[in-house]
């Protein structure tokens, strides 16, 4: 018999790829990756100058089918497998990640009546414009004390899917009406593969507040009138588990991707979410750490537990079996990005060249050198908001501790240490909550590139760090979801776990906490609590009065 394939199709912030695997042994035989042309739209929105207001952040659906008409054809074309070989396909997407389309599934924004209204497009997981409509959600759950509030740490974030389709009903009015369905971009590219609209539970639950049903209507209703039947109008009910078969390949797009009809097409799923089996974690206490532009922590348990802060936690929201614990912090990648672009001299660029390395290797390598503390330099990893355990996008990004001495290797490297201290706090408000974290396993674009930071992850921590084998683990996940949905019977498996087995790979290199680093860590995590604590939990509101001024010279 033909060796058999499965197909991840990963759709992230800034790109789509695809991940040609093979189910025997996990084997990744081809990759193919395509920037939206796009990108995140957070400036103007295209093709037509309209300037947009801060905390935007939208999305182009047409790039999400661009990037799937190049990369599956590509990773054909590129390893030469026949696609009569390829028995499922699966996605996964950021989340929340929303757009309104009619009944035909179009997006409202491809209407030439809707093309200049920003909330006809995609809302981006990190668009924070809806904080005002999250802000209500969460002051009205709280004074009517319904019980899904305290499931998500006591407050729903401006990312999640009722604030943005709020927002949507709020400044939109006209938009919304016309929307038939309001729906995540993961299940509409999977209804634009197999033609059939299946909600996956893993989006559902830990960003649209389900738990085996919505809030009330009642609820809907005390929020605005018009409201009322946002989940009976504009949604489904009907959720599905991952792994479950959303249907076969339509025949038309089957014919454009170069794959046989009838293919399994998995519902979709998170990218975090899905990465955590590829990175060999099928158990409880193991912490997966996806690490790329944001870093988002997935952890299960034998209990429901209800821990202030956290994304929340859902039955089977990340394995069967298993209560799924995320957390997350909504700018990692993105802040070491920022500082090598805005804040680095053209003179340590030119270093950099005539060294041979580029910018992140070079700073790194001297940062390397510096002990903990030894710059005195502190930082606060809140450059797009506070995702957990604070969940306030407000908040912003605050370095002190410079002086006329301070180099960009010492910034640098508090950056780093920064993100750190934000995922310690996360690990600590688990383990005080009763989830215990007794490994670490990191994946995603950081942990092959930047060694450095891996090692003072492990430090801060106080944990060992083990490393998913592959490079994209999140595309290998998700075509292992892909090799569930087409089950034994075509060649895949009947259960994750099982594919997990023969998938997923560890790499040789583990990092160890450093025993004198943690000590030290511990006492600069002190400071780091003290200062999260003042302006993360109003002891002082200096950045959200700053952001107010901001905001209003903008509008002026």
């Amino acid at each position: 018999m033909a060796r058999k394939y499965v197909i991840g199709l990963d759709y992230g912030t800034e790109s789509g790829r695809a991940l040609l695997v093979a189910v025997d042994n996990g084997e990744e035989v081809a990759m193919a990756v395509e920037p939206y042309p796009d990108g995140v739209i957070d400036d103007v929105l295209p093709g037509t100058g309209k300037k947009l207001e801060p905390d935007w952040a939208l999305q182009n659906p047409r790039d999400y089918l661009y990037v799937l008409e190049r990369v599956i054809p590509k990773v054909l074309m590129d390893s030469g497998v026949s696609g009569d070989d390829i028995i499922g396909i699966s996605t996964d997407f950021t989340a929340c990640t929303m757009l309104p389309v009619d009944k035909d599934g179009t997006p409202l924004c491809m209407k030439p009546e809707f093309a200049a209204n920003p909330n006809a497009w995609v809302k981006l997981w990190k668009h924070h414009a809806a904080q005002p409509e999250a802000d209500r959600i969460n002051e009205l759950a709280a004074k009517r004390g319904e019980s899904f509030l305290a499931r998500y740490g006591g407050k729903i974030s401006s990312e999640w899917f009722f604030p943005k389709a709020l927002q949507i009903l709020d400044e939109a009015p006209e938009v919304y009406e016309a929307a038939d369905r309001l729906i995540e971009a993961g299940d509409w590219i999977v209804l634009q593969l197999c033609g059939e609209e299946k909600r996956n539970a893993c989006v559902a639950g830990y960003k649209a507040i389900w738990d085996e049903g919505y809030p009330s209507p009642d609820f809907f209703r005390a929020l605005d009138p018009r409201f009322e039947h946002v989940v009976r109008d504009k949604m489904s009910e009907d959720i599905y588990p991952a792994g479950v078969k959303a249907g076969g390949l339509l025949p038309e797009m089957a014919k454009k991707l170069g794959l046989k009809p009838g293919t399994a097409v998995a519902t979709g799923g998170v990218d975090a979410h899905v990465a955590v089996p590829a990175a060999t974690v099928t158990t409880a206490g193991k912490m997966v750490m996806i690490m790329g532009t944001s870093l988002c922590h997935m952890v299960c348990g034998t209990e429901k537990k209800v821990i202030e802060g956290m994304c929340g936690v859902v039955k089977d929201g990340i394995l069967p079996g298993f209560y799924g614990f995320e957390a997350g912090q909504t700018a990692v990648g993105d802040i070491f990005a920022w500082f090598i672009e805005h804040c680095v001299p053209a003179s340590i660029a030119e270093e950099a060249r005539k060294a041979g390395s580029d910018i992140h290797g070079y700073l790194g390598k001297q940062a390397a050198a510096l002990k903990p503390g030894e710059s005195g330099v502190l930082c606060l990893d809140w450059w797009n908001g506070n995702r957990s355990i604070l969940v306030d996008a407000d908040l912003t990004g605050l370095m002190m501790g410079m002086t006329l001495t301070t180099t960009p290797a010492e910034m640098y490297r508090a950056v780093l240490e920064s993100t750190a201290f934000g995922t310690y706090t996360i690990i600590r408000q688990l383990e005080e909550g009763g989830v215990p974290i007794t490994e670490l396993y990191a994946c995603g674009g950081l942990p092959g590139k930047n060694p450095l930071l891996m090692q003072i992850f492990a430090d801060v921590t106080n944990r060992e760090i083990k490393v998913s084998a592959s490079d994209q683990t999140v595309a290998l996940g998700c075509a292992m979801w892909g090799a569930v949905a087409a089950g034994s019977a075509a060649g895949g498996y009947d259960d994750v776990t099982h594919a997990a087995a023969n998938m997923a790979r560890l790499r040789d290199t583990v990092y160890t906490p450093n025993p004198e680093a943690h000590a030290a860590y511990e006492k600069l995590y002190a400071i780091y609590r003290r200062l999260h604590d003042l302006f993360g939990k109003g002891g002082d509101n200096a950045m959200k009065d700053l952001k107010a001024i901001k905001a209003a010279v903008r509008r002026a």
